[in-house]
């Protein structure tokens, strides 16, 4: 009886540990590369919601001037000398259906913010959409496997 009661609980045990493993990898945290490969974007909680910070770059050097890249088209003159390394692109993600999170992001590439949605495809993608006058257009972003490893620039073989 007792052997077959430690079967069972083993039996359930690995039955669990796929769904627990599934339900982890689901979510919309974690480290996610763009589209085009040029950026690592951590998703984690803050303030009760969800935002994403640039982890890595895959040219975090500026080819014009040797120095790190910047901010280069923030509205505030102040922070344009900052570095797009470390800058908190997504802002306010809160639940807006299943699988769907609302906010806003910051787009480097003009500087300016806009309203959009984080829409979680599967266990290893993402969409992310920038809104505009109610027209949405996007990209998905792939999970990077290993976290760490995406915060460190890769070096040059």
């Amino acid at each position: 009886m007792q052997v077959t009661r430690l079967s069972m609980g083993l039996a359930v045990g690995l039955f669990m540990l796929p769904v627990a493993a599934t339900a982890q990898t689901n979510g919309p945290t974690g480290v996610w590369l763009t589209q085009k490969g040029d950026a690592h974007v951590r998703v984690a909680p803050c303030g009760g919601a969800l935002c994403g910070t640039i982890v890595w770059l895959r040219n975090p050097i500026d080819g014009e001037t040797g120095r790190p890249v910047t901010d280069k088209h923030n509205p505030d003159p102040a922070r344009r000398a900052s570095p797009m390394l470390g800058t908190q692109i997504m802002f306010g993600m809160r639940p807006s259906g299943a699988d769907r999170w609302s906010g806003r992001f910051y787009n480097g590439d003009d500087g300016k913010i806009y309203e959009g949605n984080l829409v979680v495809l599967g266990p290893e993608s993402v969409k992310v959409e920038g809104c505009l006058i109610g027209i949405c257009m996007g990209e998905t972003w792939q999970r990077v496997g290993n976290a760490t490893a995406a915060t460190k620039p890769r070096r040059k073989s």
